[in-house]
């Protein structure tokens, strides 16, 4: 998952289509049904289309989560991406995750997404701008999420300038990142906090806690 979950006794994945975030699922859907041989991700319900302010990118080589929900990768990095909302004061309704290739083949690593793949994750991207309306930030986590971002950019959609997007490329939450000195991961958490931190304060969201 992308965030805690909501005080509910009813299981999230049955909630995948409550009113505050079946415009995203339903879009994941329909996108699914462009490669039905493929598996797809969906969004947390514990995220709200109507509040979200800034969409997380993932770059999304890894296998997809068990929960069936996008996530920002291994148990490891999903504990990174939930500690850095907690400090920041950063709820979850504020956040749309979003995966730069949307697409999964069951139980197999995407592992490192080739141009066309990349590409073929551009009008989804799209398509979820439209829909969570008031986005008007993206923070691009890892080389796929950048490369997805730039060719977002140069499409000049009248969407982008409209909301005036602004797009921070950081590192992913996992990965080589995370794998080298303690000095580097350091590095690597802070430099994705000050995109974060930024953002918030881009999109007027002040801290939760």
């Amino acid at each position: 998952m992308t965030a805690v979950a909501s005080e509910t006794s009813t299981p999230l994945w049955e909630r995948r289509y409550e009113e505050h975030i079946a415009p995203v699922n339903r879009l994941l859907d329909e996108t699914a049904m462009l490669r039905p041989e493929s598996s797809m991700s969906y969004v947390d319900p514990v995220h709200d289309v109507d509040q979200a302010k800034i969409v997380s990118l993932y770059s999304n080589v890894g296998t997809a989560d068990a929960s069936g929900f996008i996530s920002a990768g291994e148990p490891e990095a999903v504990t990174r991406q939930l500690g850095l909302q907690w400090q920041l004061g950063l709820r979850p309704e504020y956040l749309m995750p979003w995966n730069v290739h949307p697409w999964h083949t069951a139980g197999e690593p995407n592992g490192r997404l080739q141009p066309p793949q990349i590409r073929a994750g551009l009008k989804p991207l799209l398509r979820l701008l439209k829909v969570a309306d008031r986005t008007s930030v993206i923070v691009a986590h890892g080389t796929e999420a950048h490369r997805l971002t730039e060719q977002l950019l140069k499409t000049e959609n009248p969407l982008l300038w409209r909301r005036g997007f602004k797009v921070y490329k950081v590192k992913s939450f996992g990965g080589r990142a995370f794998a080298g000195s303690p000095e580097r991961q350091h590095a690597a958490l802070e430099e994705i906090r000050t995109a974060y931190q930024d953002a918030m304060a881009r999109t007027g969201l002040v801290a939760t806690r």
